[in-house]
């Protein structure tokens, strides 16, 4: 009776575990089908020059814009921020480097993850771009200028999903207690990228929402991937906020040649 007993307490304890997992690669799936709806509502609203989004888009461009030329000072900030620190080559080269790092620890298939949503990203963005070929704002004595086009912003859909791996991976490293913060910072760069893109008069501010709702929906779409193949796997259930593979913290690389 008494390993009767502790096998069905055992068999109860996978099941409500199947639950919460099923649960969570449902959330995953729900959450890139609504920003992907969000998005191709976006998408029509831009494509079909709606007034209301258009006035909105104009008004911030321009308030933006005023202030920025009289505040050169803010003006420096927001470039040395939008061209070095929150650059989408500085957002890849950090997620490349994380990629190695994971490579080293022999992490195959978290790495993999991480290299397929960056590249996924930027090839979507790059994709749409072509597609709607939507022109940047033309303001009088402009602060900045960009090459391309506007639509989606690749700023802001860089850092989405950059951040998001970055967090998603290194979660499990970072103290609980810092968790929290630590998303909070992330999801204050991702919004700062945009404000800087719109406040520099480079993209409207619907773009900086495209990137966003685009970037989310890639990210949440590799990330029930991955869900799925640890479901297959048979690994353990973990929160989200401790990562995607919480096994990351025990991992250790094989001994090379030469070392006991």
């Amino acid at each position: 009776m008494p390993a009767r007993t502790a096998l069905r307490r055992l068999h109860d304890r996978r099941r409500q575990a199947d639950r919460r997992y099923g649960a969570r690669l449902l959330a995953a799936a729900a959450l890139a089908a609504v920003a992907a709806v969000a998005f191709g509502l976006l998408l029509t609203l831009v494509e079909g020059q709606w007034r209301p989004l258009r006035r909105l888009d104009m008004s911030a461009a321009h308030r933006l814009h005023t202030y920025a030329l009289g505040h050169r000072e803010w003006t420096a900030v927001l470039h040395l921020l939008s061209d070095r620190v929150w650059d989408p080559v500085t957002l890849r080269a950090a997620v490349a480097v994380l990629t190695v790092w994971l490579l080293y620890r022999r992490a195959w298939r978290l790495a993999a993850w991480a290299a397929v949503t960056a590249v996924v990203s930027g090839a979507v963005g790059l994709l749409v771009k072509s597609v709607v070929e939507r022109a940047r704002p033309a303001l009088h004595d402009p602060v900045a200028h960009a090459p391309g086009y506007s639509f989606p912003s690749g700023h802001a859909m860089t850092a989405t999903t950059s951040f998001a791996v970055l967090m998603l991976v290194l979660a499990p490293l970072v103290p609980r207690a810092w968790r929290t913060a630590c998303w909070g910072a992330a999801v204050f760069c991702v919004l700062g990228v945009g404000f800087t893109r719109v406040a520099l008069g480079v993209h409207w501010f619907s773009d900086v929402l495209g990137g966003w709702l685009l970037g989310l929906t890639v990210v949440a779409l590799t990330t029930w991937a991955f869900e799925a193949w640890r479901t297959d796997a048979g690994r353990n259930r973990a929160p989200v906020s401790r990562g995607l593979e919480p096994e990351l913290t025990e991992a250790t690389p094989e001994p090379g040649p030469g070392t006991r």
